[in-house]
């Protein structure tokens, strides 16, 4: 036993009886080397008998015959003899030990049992693995063997795949030589057919009567045609080879030019004839005598004749009727009195119309035909240049710039507009044209070749366009201001009334008009520009005829609004007198001045609204301007600065025209306070009541128009001038309110109103004049001998 399990306690052991609670006793290396029994027994109760252990060793030490030496060569103790027998002999009380030596003598035995079992387990295994040892032997010697086997097998192999490749090269050698062979024979046969043959259409000039039947056998139209297209190439050819060779050469033998002659006729006879049966075929349609004969005309000149044949011979090309049906659903009954709208749903159906019938020959031709992309393409073209150019021709007859057309018939933008609706609806033409299919067409191309014409002078005529547009419109609103005022009687300057008429106002409708004359041609410009630096160009020229119409139409309206003005201070002037008159004159003068007044008022009046609406409109350009016309420009360098540029140079002038109405407005608001400063201002209107009476707060006589007292009024018109951001205006207005502080202040203090602006002395000597105190205070000698002081 092994000395791990030597040390096991006698405690342990009696505690439990199974093996599984236990290591275990006994080991196979027990029983190796020198088995001894006795040995093994005596190592298994030593631990439980100590009492044997020392009765052995003492019968050991008193008698010779035992040996020094218990221990056997495997390694275990040696039991006596005597010391089994003493085990043996020992009653159960004098050995209480015998329930220990029971367990362990019953596990023993399992574990020899099963030590058993495994020593002739592994028996089997051991011989096992010498089999395997002698099997593997010889199976590594007969993989050797093998190898060598297929190493030769190898060898074998690759001379017999050498062999059978140097074989197969030439089979395929001979294979080669074989077919070129009877290629050439094929060749030399049929080159010799074909001389035969030629030699037969050589014979003599027009002469085709005495051919092969194979030129004659209907059966075999096919083989016939490529036989003689071949033989007229090479003629053809042969002829040319001999051209080059006999130059020069007067004595040149006579070639193959009766064949060609021949050939050329045979040809166009046979090709006559397919035509005649694929026509023929057409009318029945019999679509597969069609495919058939198209596929034997494709041998001359690739079918193009075919091709072409079949499409001319298309009834909406060759039927007039078809052709004056597409002038009434465009244009209806009255021709060129058709309306854009009408024209646009006539060509809409138009073009439905057409491709339907497109699609319909669509199919035949890809039943038909070999190539049957190239004939869409011939079809498509034919459409477009002969039909839809014949309704175009119709439609857009292109005006003269010289002589416009006149406005009663539409003007210039009719034109624009028909152009338009055209251009428009046969781009869509083409579109649905290159879905049914057009081959290889350049449909887009050809579809603005159509209107290459129109588009060259579609510039000139947009902006010939505006011009009239605008045009018209004046001489409407000048018709409608001369019916106007004949229908309201003028009143005669002599009773000084008013101004002779009322001037044509500026009116936001009429340029929100012209804006949307610009935004229609925007739009037009958009629809046949298609590229950026062309569109701008064009958006820009467009844009600048709003810009000098605007300009026009604004500086005119504020100038007519300014003649007004100067009409009424022309009536000012004539009733100006001195101040040495008779009452009587001066009551007359009065009542004509205050007529007078009213006109100026009156005109007044009219150059603000006129001011008022020039803003608004210059406000609708520059929105116009910001929403539809700058992101076209942007894409090109340096336009959309020059825009803005222009459109400050144009509004320059209208800018002007107002600034001088401006100063006119207020040389007749000053000219209207000293009247009635002059004429209806008493005395009394600016004295303090003395009787303690509450101040009068209501307007004087003098101010009626609003203010309740000269100040007030001043302020008043100030505030309003102010809106229209003018600093000169505002400056003058801020004098003549100081002007109006001579009948408040004191009369010591009239010196300190004018330290800041000493140019408005003379002025305000004549208003001071007015003061009630004027002589009281002595305010003449007052005032002269402090201006002379201070100049």
């Amino acid at each position: 036993m092994k000395e791990s399990r030597d040390g096991i306690g006698h405690d342990r052991i009696s505690k439990s009886s199974s093996v599984s609670s236990i290591p275990l006793i006994l080991d196979i290396d027990d029983f190796k080397g020198d088995f001894s029994f006795d040995a093994l027994f005596g190592n298994l109760v030593n631990e439980l008998l100590p009492s044997f252990q020392e009765e052995e060793a003492d019968s050991a030490d008193g008698h010779g015959n035992v040996s020094g030496n218990d221990t056997l060569p495997n390694g275990h103790k040696r039991a006596s003899s005597d010391a089994i027998k003493f085990t043996q002999g020992l009653a159960a009380p004098l050995f209480p030990e015998v329930d220990a030596l029971s367990s362990l003598f019953k596990d023993s035995c399992r574990e020899l049992i099963d030590l058993r079992k495994q020593a002739s387990i592994d028996d089997r295994l051991f011989n096992l693995k010498k089999e395997l040892s002698v099997q593997d032997s010889k199976h590594r010697k007969t993989l050797a063997e093998l190898e060598k086997g297929v190493d030769g097998l190898f060898d074998s192999f690759a001379r017999l795949d050498s062999r059978i490749s140097s074989v197969g090269q030439t089979a395929a050698k001979i294979g080669d030589h074989l077919q070129s062979a009877d290629a050439q024979r094929v060749t030399a046969s049929q080159t010799i057919d074909l001389i035969k043959y030629l030699m037969e259409f050589n014979s003599s000039p027009g002469d085709l009567m005495e051919l092969s039947p194979l030129f004659s056998d209907d059966s075999r139209v096919a083989e016939a045609a490529s036989i003689a297209e071949k033989l007229r190439s090479f003629a053809e050819e042969d002829i040319g080879r001999q051209g080059i060779q006999d130059m020069g050469n007067a004595n040149a033998s006579r070639g193959l030019e009766v064949a060609v002659a021949n050939l050329q006729d045979y040809c166009n006879e046979l090709e006559n004839r397919l035509l005649s049966r694929f026509d023929a075929a057409s009318q029945r349609r019999e679509l597969s005598t069609m495919s058939e004969c198209a596929k034997i005309l494709s041998q001359f000149n690739r079918g193009t004749s075919a091709m072409q044949h079949y499409v001319a011979t298309r009834p909406m090309f060759i039927d007039v009727e078809v052709m004056n049906a597409d002038v009434r659903l465009v244009l209806g009954d009255q021709g060129s009195q058709a309306s854009p709208s009408n024209v646009a749903r006539g060509l809409a159906s138009l073009y439905k119309e057409i491709t339907d019938t497109v699609r319909k020959e669509a199919a035949t031709i890809t039943a038909v035909f070999p190539s049957p992309n190239y004939v869409m393409s011939i079809l498509v073209q034919r459409v477009l240049e002969q039909r839809v150019t014949a309704i175009l021709d119709k439609l857009l007859v292109k005006p003269s710039l010289v002589n416009l057309p006149p406005m009663e018939e539409g003007g210039l933008l009719l034109y624009l507009r028909m152009l338009a609706v055209a251009y428009e609806k046969t781009q869509e033409l083409a579109r649905d044209l290159r879905t049914v299919g057009c081959g290889d067409l350049d449909i887009e191309g050809v579809t603005e070749c159509l209107f290459t014409s129109h588009k060259e002078e579609y510039p000139e005529h947009e902006q010939a366009s505006l011009r009239q547009l605008y045009q018209a419109k004046m001489e409407e609103l000048r018709s409608e201001s001369q019916q106007l005022s004949e229908s309201s009687g003028t009143i005669g300057r002599s009773k000084g009334a008013s101004v002779a008429s009322s001037p044509q106002q500026i009116s936001v409708t009429v340029v929100t008009e012209f804006v949307r004359w610009n935004e229609e041609a925007l739009s037009r410009c958009t629809l046949f520009s298609s590229q950026p630096a062309a569109l701008a160009a064009n958006v820009r020229a467009v844009f600048t005829c709003l810009l000098d119409q605007v300009s026009q139409y604004i500086t005119e309206g504020l100038e007519r609004a300014r003649d007004s003005l100067t009409e009424a201070a022309a009536l000012r002037e004539r009733f100006v007198l001195g101040t040495s008159v008779s009452r009587r004159v001066a009551a007359a003068a009065a009542s004509a001045a205050e007529a007078a007044a009213a006109a100026g008022e009156s005109s007044f009046r009219s150059f603000m609204v006129a001011v008022q609406r020039c803003g608004s409109s210059v406000a609708i350009v520059q929105q116009y301007f910001a929403n539809s016309i700058s992101r076209l420009l942007l894409p090109v360098d340096g336009a959309h600065a020059a825009s803005c540029e222009e459109m400050a140079t144009a509004m320059s002038s209208a800018e002007a025209a107002a600034y001088k109405g401006l100063q006119q407005c207020i040389e007749t608001v000053m000219a209207e306070v000293e009247r009635l400063l002059s004429a209806e201002q008493k005395p009394s209107d600016y004295k303090s009541p003395d009787d303690g009476i509450a101040p009068d707060h209501r307007p004087t006589n003098a101010c009626t128009s609003g203010g309740l007292r000269l100040k007030r009024d001043i302020t008043e018109y100030g505030e309003f001038v102010r809106s229209f951001n003018a600093p000169s205006v505002d400056e003058k207005f801020e004098l003549l309110g100081i002007m109006a502080n001579v009948f408040i202040v004191a009369p010591e203090s009239l010196s300190t109103l004018f330290e800041g602006t000493p140019s408005i002395r003379k002025d305000a000597q004549r208003f001071i004049q007015l003061r009630e105190d004027y002589k009281s205070a002595k305010l003449a000698s007052r005032l002269s001998s402090l201006w002379a002081s201070s100049t």
